[in-house]
């Protein structure tokens, strides 16, 4: 079970919801309690990205968009954020470009900047393109996989009922 906000601005524990009542100046922060399988936790987990999951592929991302072209940090960001991961941060980004830099499949260059300090390119190397093509062939057998097993379950329009009564089973017993 979780707690989920009523708002973005609930940061604050239940506990001090429940003494307060009120956050300053505002209305009071209702919390849902949400329970694996309900109509609310399954909204609020849908709602939000999972972060395990985006650690996973954005090194794979990250490649696959500087084989295109070369470019810096920020101007990456704008571009995965264009591919539909909005919440994508440049402190989230940038660990992964240091690392796949330091890996050697990144090569960068630092170039003047007329409006600023001077910008760090990146571009592929040659084993940051053999590594892509790896991870793709890879990703491509993770999908196939993901869509067998999620294509036998048939999608459902209500989540299954706790009390609902589990059936017997048939046959003898062993």
């Amino acid at each position: 079970m979780r707690w989920w906000p009523s708002s973005p601005r609930a940061a604050l524990s239940r506990r001090h919801y429940r003494r307060r009542g009120t956050v300053a100046a505002g209305p009071p922060i209702t919390y849902y309690l949400a329970i694996p399988g309900s109509r609310r936790y399954l909204r609020a987990v849908a709602d939000s990205r999972d972060s395990q999951l985006l650690k996973g592929v954005l090194p794979m991302l990250t490649l696959a968009a500087l084989a295109r072209e070369e470019t810096y940090g920020y101007e990456l960001v704008t571009v995965l954020r264009a591919a539909g991961l909005d919440d994508l941060s440049t402190g989230t980004l940038y660990p992964v470009l240091t690392r796949l830099e330091r890996d050697g499949l990144l090569i960068s260059r630092l170039v003047a900047s007329a409006s600023g300090p001077a910008r760090k390119y990146y571009r592929l190397s040659a084993p940051g393109l053999a590594v892509l093509d790896a991870q793709r062939a890879a990703w491509v057998d993770l999908v196939a996989t993901a869509d067998l097993v999620l294509g036998a379950v048939p999608p459902s329009t209500d989540p299954p009922d706790a009390a609902a009564p589990v059936p017997a089973p048939t046959g003898s017993p062993r």
